[in-house]
């Protein structure tokens, strides 16, 4: 009976919740890509990946947990630089990830794809390069997608307009090019319409909501000067060609009559 007692004390000191492997994994190797010169995350340390939650309570500044693992991470405006690991994806019941207004760099990891639950995402403000992974559109819970202010080239994948929950997306100033899907420019039916402020900024991209492209070369004003330039000029020639054949002709009916007026008799 003491023994069973004992147990029982045994169980109820240990924590319901033990700490994720993946999560740990997940911390880990995010701070270890990520630079943080003004020292904001001083408690991310080693030993708090190894329990960064107890429940719904986060020892992580920035982190926020729910039933022991982590839900949330909000790193915005904390200038930190760096880079996006792609362990990111271990954090498995992750869903959603704000690390906007920063200065992180490099190219957004493909292997965010396995961030399944993921519903909000916003790297936007930082300087991040490349291409938009299209393989997101397997984050099908995603209804966020905030990408503006960074230095993305190529074009939008079009995967991204399968994304049926997507209400907010913004790739506004960046450099990217090409057509903008009709899967996300002009959407049917039930599904949240995006405007030109979503894509705006990026002056080799076009289509529909974006007002069409100016034309490059000679504006339609500078073609209709041309042409009533040409068409002056060529009045003008018209003009003086006539003004010449006429005093041609003028001269050769003078030179006739002069001829004639020779064999005129005098009376």
């Amino acid at each position: 009976m003491g023994l069973l007692i004992v147990l029982l004390l045994t169980c109820a000191a240990l924590p319901w919740a033990s700490s994720d492997p993946s999560d740990e994994a997940c911390l880990t190797h995010l701070s270890q890509t990520l630079k943080d010169p003004l020292k904001n995350l001083q408690n991310w340390t080693k030993s708090t990946f190894a329990n960064p939650c107890s429940g719904f309570t986060s020892y992580l500044p920035g982190a926020t947990c729910n039933n022991g693992r982590i839900y949330k991470l909000s790193l915005t405006n904390l200038s930190l630089q760096g880079s996006i690991s792609p362990f990111l994806s271990n954090c498995t019941n992750l869903q959603s990830l704000d690390l906007s207004s920063n200065s992180i760099s490099g190219t957004i990891p493909q292997d965010l794809q396995y961030l399944v639950n993921l519903a909000v995402l916003n790297l936007s403000s930082n300087g991040l390069e490349g291409e938009i992974p299209p393989q997101l559109t397997l984050c099908a819970y995603l209804n966020v997608i905030d990408l503006h202010d960074n230095l993305l080239t190529g074009q939008i994948p079009q995967e991204l307009g399968l994304l049926a929950r997507l209400s907010a997306f913004d790739v506004s100033y960046n450099k990217l090019s090409g057509p903008i899907p009709a899967s996300l420019g002009n959407r049917s039916g039930a599904l949240p319409r995006f405007n030109a402020t979503s894509f705006e900024g990026n002056k080799d991209l076009y289509g529909y909501p974006l007002p069409p492209m100016k034309t490059k070369g000679l504006s339609v004003l500078a073609i209709v000067g041309i042409g009533l330039g040409s068409g002056l000029a060529s009045l003008v020639l018209s003009f003086t060609g006539v003004c010449i054949w006429l005093k041609i002709t003028e001269e050769k009916m003078a030179a006739e009559e002069g001829k004639v007026s020779q064999y005129m008799p005098d009376y």
